[in-house]
């Protein structure tokens, strides 16, 4: 990925180094780890192919100490690359809607919880953590087929969504004058992202 320019940010790098996504699949996936291509983690869901979880954490601009939201955290490989990225004063917080796959990410984060400043929750009826914002990132891993003004309002002014829109993804930088700034990068493919109505 870094010969490809995929990878260019050193503390990316280090994370996807440090981070083995051998750790986040079911046993039976072991010897396609490292093949890029998204793999199942069951209940219909995947972790995602490494270039393009890659492509997203650089557009994500991640810096020491930010608060970041992982919404869709799955098998947990993002949370925990994402706990690296943060440092030991920064804090990440996964949710997830499928009760098997938030004990799943749970365990699969224990061994890279060195500042135990990651964790994985049950998502609520509401998109998002309201409670825990606003946050400087916010990170989705799953298609939503419009922008959530809902996550938008968790952000921080100046913070960065980067979200699956259809088979986009899309940068959202929130603008100091209550505007967003839209980047738009076409050409992939994520499971859907399901949101409550109530």
């Amino acid at each position: 990925m870094v010969n490809v320019g995929i990878l260019r940010s050193q503390n990316v790098i280090k994370a996807f180094l440090d981070v083995d996504r051998a750790n986040f699949i079911l046993p039976w996936h072991k010897e396609e780890a490292y093949e890029d291509h998204p793999l199942s983690i069951g209940h219909n869901q995947t972790i995602s192919q490494p270039t393009t979880v890659a492509f997203m954490l650089e557009l994500l601009g991640v810096e020491p100490g930010n608060a970041i939201l992982d919404v869709g955290s799955g098998s947990g490989w993002t949370t925990a690359l994402l706990g690296r990225l943060v440092g030991k004063t920064g804090r990440v917080f996964g949710v997830e809607r499928i009760p098997e796959l938030v004990a799943f990410g749970n365990k699969n984060i224990e061994k890279y919880n060195t500042w135990n400043n990651i964790s994985i929750a049950q998502s609520g009826k509401k998109l998002g953590l309201e409670e825990r914002a606003p946050f400087d990132r916010i990170l989705v891993s799953a298609a939503a087929t419009k922008l959530p003004h809902l996550l938008v309002d968790q952000l921080k002014q100046g913070g960065v969504l980067v979200i699956p829109i259809g088979n986009a993804i899309h940068k959202i930088t929130k603008l100091f004058n209550e505007e967003v700034r839209d980047e738009t990068y076409e050409g992939f493919t994520f499971v859907p992202l399901i949101v409550n109505e109530s």
